[in-house]
C-alpha cells in the first residue's frame, strides 16, 4: 500500500509523458545499485560508492541537460550514466574491470569518460573537475554554441582550491557553466561542521561576483525541483553566458563507499533521511496522484531487473583481461606520426632564443585557429619575459587571454577545450609555480588517454633555471619531476633553431607536452633560424660535437656550459650530445656513443639527488656496461635549494664542477 510522500512535489509545466519518464530513469539507478551492492558481497566486484539517496540530483540534472551538453559527474552519480543512455553492458564491464569497460580495465568505478554521450569522469582528487569544466564553457562561448555545462562538487570537495579556482575564472571569464554541489553534510565521516563554517554553499556566491538569483539552492531529493531548477538554470546561461551555483540540499543513506560503513552517522539520522528517499517518495506521489498503479510499479521494476539481468550476464561472459604490454604501452599517448616538417630552402633569420619562441608560437597561431593562449599576463603586457608581446593585436583577447593566478583551474581549462576541439597552451609564469598545477598535469593530462582513449592537446610553457640570481622559488630546474610521469612528452631546447621547431612540433602533436625555456638563455644566446614554419621530431638529440676521448650528455644550459669548457680545453676530445627532448629520450645516439668512446658524464643543471642524470646512468649501465672504461659520472648542482647571492648560486650550480668531473673520467 503505498504511503502519502513526505516531499512536496508539484506538477507544474510537466505531461504525465514526462513524470513517468522521470520515474523509469530514476529507477533504473537504484534498481542497478541494489544489483550491485549483492554482486559486491558476492565479490564479483571489489569497490562500490552508493548514490541511494541522492539519485534525485543525477538523474534531474541529465534529463534536464540537452544530450549535446557536457556533464562531469563525481562518486555518487550513477544516475547522470544511466539517464545518458550508456550502454549497460558495458557499463557493468567496466564495474569487474573488464577490456569491455569504458577504461580497458585501467581504472574503477566511475573514473571515466565517454565523448559520445558528453560525460568527462572524475579522477579521485575531485577538485580538478571544475577546471576542466571552464575549458569547455571557454569552447562555448569561443565558437558561439549556445550550450551550458554541469560540473558536480561534493561539499567536501568544495574545500579544495579548484572550487575557488574555477569558479573564480569563470566568474571573470563570464562563462556558462552550473557548479552544481552536493550538500549530503558528510565528507567520508568528517562532518560538515568540520569541513566549513559557512551557512550554505550558495552564501559564496557574492564573493564571485555571482548575484543572489543566480545562487540556487534546491532540495536535491526532489527530482521535480531538480529537473526545473536546472532546466531553467541551463536555459538561462545559454542565452546568457554566466557562472550559477546550484546547490542540492541531500544526505547519503549508505556508506561513502560500502567498506566504510555508516557508523559515524549520529543514531537516528539514517532513519530520519529515509523518510525522504527520492525514489521511493516519487514513486508514492505519482501512486497518489494516479498517473501510476501498482501494476505500473510492478512491471517497470521487473522490465528494468530482466534488463540489468541480461546486461549483467553478458558482462560476465566477457573474456578476463590477458595482460598485454605492447597494448599498455601503445595506449599512453594519442596516435601521432612524429616526423618533421623541413624548413623552406634557403631563408634564415639571426634570433635571439626567446625571439625564436616568439616566431615558433606566432607560426602555430597562425597555422591552429583553434589554438588558444592562457597565461599571467600574457595579454597587452607581453608576459613578464615578453614573449607574446603583440598577440594580443594580431589575435585578439579571445585567443591570448590573461588568467587569474589559479594555475590548475588554467592547466584544466586547457584540458577542456581540447576535448571541444581546441588546442591550449598555458604559460607559467615561472615553472617553480607549476606545483600550484601540478595534480592536473600528472593526474589528468598524462593519465586522460591511457585511462579511457581521450586525447589531452595541452602545452605548458616553463620559463625554468638559474644563472639569474632570482633565488629558490623563480630558479629551479623541475623537470625531473614530470620526467618520472607516463604520459607527458617533454622538450628543452638548447638553441633558437630547436627552440622554434619543437615548440612548433609541440602544437601539431596532440598530447601532454611540457616545453621549457631556460631563462638564462632567452636573451644571451642568437642563432640562424629557418624563417616559416618547420618542425622538429620529438626523440632525436643534437649532436654538437664530436671526439674520441669521453661522452658529454646534457640538455638546456649545460649545452652551453659544456661547449664553453670544449672551448677552453681544445685537448679534450668529446662527443657533446644536446637531448633537445627528454621525453622521449633518444637512447639509440646516447648509447653508439658510448659504445665508440667508452666513457661519459652526464650533465645537468637540476640537483643531483633523484635527478634525470639517475636515469640516464642507470640506461647507459644497463645497456654498454661491456663498452664503458670507467663509471658512468654525473655533474649536477648541489642538494640544496638554489640560492639568490650570485656567489652561492655560481658554487651550487653544476658547471662549478664540470672540470673537475672530466678530468676525474678521463683519469680513470
Amino acid at each position: 500500500m503505498a504511503q502519502k510522500p513526505v516531499i512536496k512535489f508539484k506538477k507544474t509545466g510537466l505531461s504525465n509523458d514526462q513524470l513517468l519518464s522521470l520515474y523509469n530513469a530514476i529507477l533504473l539507478p537504484r534498481l542497478i545499485e541494489e544489483k550491485m551492492l549483492s554482486q559486491l558481497r558476492l565479490g564479483k566486484i571489489s569497490k562500490w560508492f552508493s548514490s541511494f539517496g541522492q539519485e534525485a540530483i543525477s538523474v534531474g540534472v541529465a534529463l534536464a541537460m540537452d544530450k549535446d551538453e557536457f556533464i562531469l559527474p563525481m562518486h555518487r552519480n550513477l544516475g547522470i550514466f544511466t539517464a545518458r543512455d550508456l550502454d549497460l553492458t558495458q557499463l557493468f564491464a567496466q564495474f569487474q574491470g573488464k577490456e569491455a569497460g569504458f577504461t580497458k580495465g585501467r581504472d574503477r568505478s566511475f573514473h571515466f569518460g565517454t565523448m559520445a554521450h558528453k560525460v568527462v569522469g572524475m579522477i579521485s582528487h575531485l577538485g580538478p573537475q571544475l577546471g576542466i569544466a571552464d575549458g569547455i564553457a571557454l569552447a562555448n562561448n569561443l565558437g558561439k554554441e549556445k550550450k551550458a555545462t554541469i560540473v558536480f562538487s561534493g561539499d567536501g570537495g568544495a574545500s579544495e582550491g579548484d572550487f575557488h579556482e574555477a569558479i573564480n575564472t569563470a566568474s571573470v571569464w563570464d562563462l556558462p557553466v552550473i557548479f552544481g554541489i552536493e550538500n549530503n553534510s558528510w565528507g567520508l565521516s568528517t562532518p560538515s561542521r568540520e569541513q566549513f563554517r559557512c551557512k550554505q554553499f550558495i552564501d559564496k556566491a557574492i564573493g564571485y561576483g555571482i548575484p543572489a538569483e543566480d545562487a540556487i539552492q534546491v532540495d536535491g531529493n526532489n527530482i521535480i525541483e531538480v529537473f526545473q531548477a536546472v532546466k531553467k538554470a541551463a536555459e538561462s546561461i545559454r542565452q546568457r553566458p554566466r557562472p550559477i551555483i546550484m546547490e542540492f540540499m541531500t544526505f547519503r543513506l549508505r556508506g561513502h563507499e560500502e567498506a566504510s560503513g555508516t557508523k559515524y552517522y549520529p543514531q537516528g539520522l539514517i532513519e530520519e533521511w529515509e523518510k525522504k528517499d527520492p525514489v521511493q517518495n516519487f514513486e508514492w506521489w505519482l501512486l497518489d496522484q494516479g498517473i501510476i498503479n501498482e501494476q505500473y510499479v510492478i512491471d517497470a521494476r521487473n522490465h528494468i531487473k530482466t534488463k540489468i539481468n541480461d546486461a549483467l550476464k553478458v558482462a560476465y561472459d566477457e573474456p578476463n583481461i590477458v595482460p598485454d604490454a605492447s597494448k599498455e604501452l601503445n595506449d599512453l599517448f594519442a596516435p601521432f606520426s612524429n616526423t618533421g616538417i623541413e624548413p623552406a630552402a634557403g631563408s634564415a633569420t639571426e634570433l635571439r632564443f626567446i625571439d625564436a619562441i616568439t616566431d615558433g608560437l606566432r607560426m602555430s597561431m597562425k597555422r591552429h585557429e583553434k589554438l588558444i593562449l592562457m597565461g599571467q599576463d600574457i595579454a597587452e603586457y607581453g608576459g613578464v619575459f615578453k614573449v607574446t608581446e603583440g598577440f594580443v593585436n594580431d589575435f585578439g583577447k579571445d585567443r591570448v587571454r590573461n588568467t587569474p593566478l589559479c594555475e590548475s583551474a588554467i592547466v584544466g581549462a586547457g584540458l577542456g577545450l581540447s576535448m571541444k576541439g581546441y588546442k591550449a597552451m598555458v604559460e607559467m609564469q615561472f615553472a617553480d609555480f607549476v606545483t600550484c598545477g601540478f595534480n592536473q598535469i600528472v593526474n589528468n593530462l598524462a593519465k586522460l588517454h591511457y585511462r579511457w582513449n581521450e586525447n589531452a592537446d595541452v602545452v605548458v610553457r616553463l620559463p625554468t633555471g638559474a644563472s639569474v640570481a632570482a633565488g629558490p622559488f623563480h630558479s629551479q630546474s623541475n623537470e625531473a619531476w614530470f620526467f618520472h610521469v607516463p604520459g607527458l612528452k617533454i622538450a628543452y631546447p638548447a638553441f633558437p633553431e630547436d627552440a622554434k621547431g619543437l615548440l612548433c612540433q609541440a602544437f601539431e602533436d596532440p598530447n601532454p607536452v611540457l616545453f621549457f625555456e631556460h631563462k638564462a638563455l632567452y636573451r644571451s644566446i642568437s642563432g640562424q633560424v629557418p624563417d616559416g614554419f618547420y618542425t622538429l621530431p620529438f626523440g632525436q638529440a643534437r649532436m654538437v660535437s664530436t671526439g674520441e676521448q669521453c661522452t658529454i650528455v646534457t640538455y638546456g644550459l649545460g649545452v652551453h656550459w659544456a661547449m664553453e669548457f670544449l672551448k677552453q680545453h681544445p685537448e679534450i676530445s668529446a662527443d657533446l650530445i644536446d637531448l633537445r627532448t627528454l621525453a622521449p629520450l633518444d637512447t639509440a645516439t646516447i648509447f653508439a656513443s658510448v659504445k665508440k668512446t667508452g666513457r661519459v658524464l652526464v650533465l645537468h643543471e637540476d640537483n643531483q639527488t633523484g635527478g634525470i642524470g639517475g636515469e640516464i646512468s642507470a640506461l647507459i649501465t644497463e645497456n654498454c656496461f661491456t663498452a664503458l672504461d670507467a663509471p658512468v659520472m654525473r655533474c649536477a648542482s648541489m642538494d640544496t635549494p638554489i640560492p639568490f647571492n650570485a656567489e652561492l648560486e655560481k658554487q651550487y650550480l653544476a658547471n662549478a664542477q664540470l672540470a673537475e668531473k672530466i678530468k676525474m673520467l678521463l683519469d680513470y
